[in-house]
């Protein structure tokens, strides 16, 4: 059987809840529908789901397809536009919601060679740590991270989101640098007060091993950037985003602190609704963004 359709039908079948519903959806039989899936089991070599004679349910594998499934068919859906949408001109309003540090350091900088590319779209961009409700609040696209909870959503990977710590020449000249993470409690560390756990570093090791820092200082607020200000003028060692730091460490300006030590990677997603025919501007932005910060990238 064809992998595409068996993909499809699959998706069709978790998302209607039933064979029946999926083949009602496909214009097919049941059993039709049932031997699609079976056809990718035995592929496979791994039960897909759990049937009773009340409900199904998805094994890990079958979870873990399901969300393959979708992104294979919503790359194809994006490659099969038809042609005359391919070769339109990429023009109208682009809503994109972006986490603030990545956005201002990163994303406007790129979204000025996509505006100088497509000089007849225009991009308005919101910059928020918050979830932003794509649907809801009338968004294209957004780029997020952490994991992602929408399963409604196209999520395509972009490059990990790292943190590490930093401090200005003049402030380690003064106190020195820490040469293990335990002697992070004895320094001025700079915090964001919006953290959950602003008392406490969780940090992970060159080997993997965790630990959990007491951390103190007198400096606190709930910007980044303006915890990045404190510390180029020595108050004192801040755990900030690499996206954030990355031109001051290359300039000298700051130095990396424990560079062994740093928080868990965060996984970051381009985010946006499934469309079969999407618009042309859509499509430009989304192989724009996925070329310039694309976990292949």
């Amino acid at each position: 059987m064809d992998k595409l359709a068996g993909m499809a039908m699959f998706v069709r079948v978790v998302e209607g809840g039933s064979f029946s519903a999926a083949a009602e959806a496909a214009g097919v039989s049941p059993t039709m529908a049932g031997k699609h899936v079976r056809a990718i089991e035995q592929r496979l070599g791994a039960r897909l789901l759990h049937r009773t004679t009340r409900r199904q349910q998805l094994t890990e594998v079958g979870r873990l397809y399901y969300e393959r499934c979708k992104q294979v068919l919503a790359d194809v859906e994006l490659a099969e536009a038809s042609a005359g949408e391919l070769q339109a001109t990429p023009r109208g309003l682009l809503r994109i919601a972006c986490p603030l540090s990545f956005g201002s350091r990163r994303l406007m900088p790129a979204l000025t060679d996509y505006l100088a590319l497509y000089p007849l779209v225009s991009v308005e961009v919101s910059l928020d740590n918050r979830v932003f409700d794509l649907v809801e609040e009338g968004y294209q696209l957004a780029l997020r991270i952490g994991a992602i909870a929408d399963a409604s959503l196209v999520a395509r990977p972009l490059q990990p989101y790292r943190m590490l710590m930093a401090a200005a020449p003049a402030y380690l000249a003064r106190h020195g640098m820490p040469m293990r993470p335990e002697e992070l409690s004895a320094h001025a560390c700079l915090g964001l007060t919006n953290w959950r756990r602003r008392d406490h570093w969780h940090l992970l090791g060159p080997r993997g091993e965790a630990l959990d820092v007491p951390v103190h200082g007198r400096l606190g607020t709930n910007n980044g950037d303006a915890l990045r200000v404190a510390a180029l003028r020595g108050a004192g060692i801040l755990l900030q985003p690499e996206v954030l730091l990355a031109d001051d460490l290359a300039e000298g300006r700051l130095l990396q602190v424990l560079p062994g030590w740093a928080p868990p990677v965060l996984p970051m997603h381009l985010l946006y609704a499934p469309d079969r025919r999407p618009s042309a501007r859509l499509r430009s932005m989304i192989e724009f963004l996925l070329e310039r910060f694309g976990a292949a990238a």
